[in-house]
């Protein structure tokens, strides 16, 4: 299978299975045509306040800024939370590379955390211990002890749909005056202890990429219940524009606006938001019943404090396995069946080599048995009994 057709949200030959591809079935065409016929179609338009609107409600903040891409919304909210050059930031270590690319885009450097073994969310127990123990407050800064460094903020990335244990977390970042960025990229529509992900953090952001719950093509959200950060999230991302008729820029800014198109599509995915998320988790429990008999997989689980979005359902092929999880993967692939593996850790790759690490255990046992399967929102049944009988029938592929 080449490059391209394993890209984020593309879809694989015909016949394969795919992992998880976009359902446009709603209103998408029709309000894509007002766009194109009223010729709205720039990064200004009614659509682009809707979305915003719909997704502040979703994820029950008052505000939210709609960018380019989730990587957007994570840069600039970093850098509105007040994220320099030299600060370090705790983010976890299993996780897409976009949170911690977007730390170094201010020239900050990444903490680098250990994933718990039972949620595989970051192990906060760890970053609590990190902060209280390994952290000396001076000044009113919060300094880590072993590079001499400000730690300047906390993301949570919630992965896979289920959130990042959060109070404790919150609670010390609190008392330390660290601001908390929620990625809540991929976990859209989870609920954390009766609220809803994103809605605890000083700031929260999305994605609508291709193949996250809902999508634009490629777009991203900053959620935020702090109206003056929303209103520099949105002074930044629009080239900083300090004049409304003259183009005076008193600080750079970013062009990090969603056009109204991609808008349109969103607010067509948002009012299918509680039909997508139902969906997702009758795949999700349909996989749980049909593979809890396979003794050689671990399956996710749901916290008794959580209700997952279930994004990716994902499971890890351990002892007594007839291969690895590679091996699985390939013989999905020779059964039709999309399937991918997790993010590379990232203490592993080259641009982050030498950050301060606060464990691998988790993380790299997660990476060398986790495999995501099709859970798309589209998938049929008769796609989903091909997943779950390949599975069953595992041949390790030489």
């Amino acid at each position: 299978m080449s490059s391209r057709e394993r890209e984020p949200g593309g879809r694989p030959p015909a016949g394969m299975v795919p992992l998880c591809v976009p359902e446009i079935r709603g209103r998408e065409w029709a309000y894509v045509k007002e766009c194109l016929d009223t010729g709205w179609v720039s990064s200004v338009g009614a659509f682009v306040t809707r979305f915003e609107h719909a997704m502040a409600e979703a994820v029950g903040v008052p505000y939210a800024v709609a960018t380019t891409s989730g990587t957007a919304a994570l840069h600039v909210s970093l850098q509105v939370a007040g994220v320099g050059t030299d600060d370090e930031v705790v983010v976890s270590g299993l996780t897409f590379v976009a949170p911690v690319n977007a730390i170094r885009y201010l020239g900050a450097w990444p903490v680098l955390t250990d994933a718990d073994p039972v949620t595989w969310q970051m192990d906060v127990p760890q970053i609590v211990r990190f902060l209280e123990q390994g952290c000396d407050v001076v000044a009113g800064r919060v300094v880590n002890r072993a590079t001499g460094r400000r730690v300047a903020a906390v993301v949570p990335v919630h992965i896979l749909g289920h959130p990042v244990d959060l109070d404790p977390l919150v609670a010390v970042c609190q008392r330390l005056g660290l601001p908390v960025i929620e990625d809540a990229t991929e976990s859209l529509g989870a609920w954390y202890r009766g609220r809803p992900v994103g809605s605890m953090g000083r700031a929260s952001c999305l994605s609508f990429n291709g193949n996250k719950l809902l999508t634009t093509g490629g777009g991203g959200m900053v959620c935020s219940a702090d109206a003056a950060f929303a209103d520099q999230v949105r002074y930044l991302t629009t080239q900083a524009k300090d004049d409304p008729i003259e183009y005076v820029h008193n600080t750079v800014g970013y062009n990090y606006r969603l056009t109204n198109v991609q808008a349109a599509i969103g607010v067509a995915q948002a009012e299918q938001l509680a039909d997508f998320l139902a969906t997702k988790r009758r795949i999700a429990d349909r996989y749980r019943e049909a593979l809890a008999d396979v003794p050689w997989i671990t399956l996710p689980v749901e916290a008794p404090w959580a209700r997952s979005a279930w994004w990716l359902f994902t499971v890890l092929v351990g002892d007594g396995a007839p291969g690895t999880s590679r091996d699985l993967m390939a013989w999905l692939n020779t059964q039709g069946v999309q399937s991918r593996p997790f993010w590379c850790p990232m203490h592993r790759l080259p641009p982050f080599a030498g950050v301060h690490v606060l464990g691998t255990e988790g993380v790299d046992r997660l990476y060398a048995q986790g495999l995501s399967l099709p859970c798309s929102v589209g998938l049929s049944e008769a796609e989903q009994t091909r997943v779950i009988d390949a599975i069953h029938g595992w041949q390790v592929t030489r």
